[in-house]
């Protein structure tokens, strides 16, 4: 299994479950090296004193908050470290929730949790878990951040979900409704034929970064010595009506099924 990056303890009632915390997602954009265009030696980034274009030492700055009325609020790191959440292994369950109580909005980064040791105590509480047929809401405190999470089963494995909280959510009362004219008949039936033909099930093994596929393409060309052929931009089609745009769209559908 991969690397552990934490390890927790799930608290409920006086139960307590030793689990380790697994990333169930990764980055796997293409990162670059910045190099100076002259020599390509590689540059580093620094904190310049715009004033004087000075370099700046990291132990000689200073966090600040800018009000809305634009004055500063100097904090120093002793005054933001006094006011962290407490260091804590404790994976507390606040409730336990319907398994669509949670919309996807919410949800912010996955991870699995394996057992750490008590492999009996881990498989008794994720049997319960499934049995209750619910997801768990928890809070827990990671590298001195306090997190909100949904505790559920995914294929059987426990899988932890941070969540969003409230005020970093959206509502869609703050959305004006749709506006336009109402669909005329023969739009609204092609519309519905365009959906059914498109309703399948996910499989995500089917979908790729296109671009990062590019990129790492373009890498390996460059590697071997290639010479790489910058390709026009496509010409955009001109705007159809929706009428033909719902019929080309079928078209194309019918052709591809």
């Amino acid at each position: 299994m991969a690397r552990a990056m934490w390890k927790g303890v799930i608290r409920f009632a006086d139960q307590q479950v030793p689990v380790k915390l697994y990333a169930a997602a990764e980055d796997r954009s293409v990162h670059f090296r910045l190099l100076h265009r002259k020599d390509q030696a590689p540059v580093k980034q620094a904190m310049v004193n715009p004033r004087t274009d000075e370099v700046v030492a990291y132990e000689t700055i200073r966090r600040a908050f800018v009000t809305p009325e634009r004055d500063l609020v100097v904090l120093d790191d002793e005054e933001l470290a006094s006011i962290e959440p407490e260091p804590s292994r404790d994976i507390e369950i606040l409730q336990l929730l319907p398994p669509a109580a949670i919309d996807h909005r919410w949800y912010q980064r996955p991870y699995y949790l394996g057992p750490d040791g008590a492999e009996a105590t881990y498989a008794a509480f994720t049997r319960a878990l499934a049995d209750s047929g619910r997801e768990a809401l928890t809070r827990w405190v990671m590298r001195r951040k306090e997190y909100l999470g949904a505790l559920r089963l995914e294929a059987g494995y426990p899988m932890l979900m941070s969540l969003r909280y409230a005020e970093e959510v959206i509502s869609t009362e703050e959305l004006g409704a749709p506006k336009g004219p109402a669909l005329a008949k023969k739009e609204l039936e092609m519309a519905r034929q365009l959906v059914d033909m498109l309703t399948d099930t996910f499989d995500p093994h089917q979908y790729s970064d296109q671009y990062r596929g590019r990129v790492e393409e373009l890498i390996q060309t460059k590697a071997r010595g290639g010479k790489v052929r910058k390709k026009a931009p496509p010409k955009r089609a001109p705007a159809a009506d929706l009428t033909a745009a719902l019929e080309a769209s079928l078209t194309q559908e019918r052709k591809r099924a």
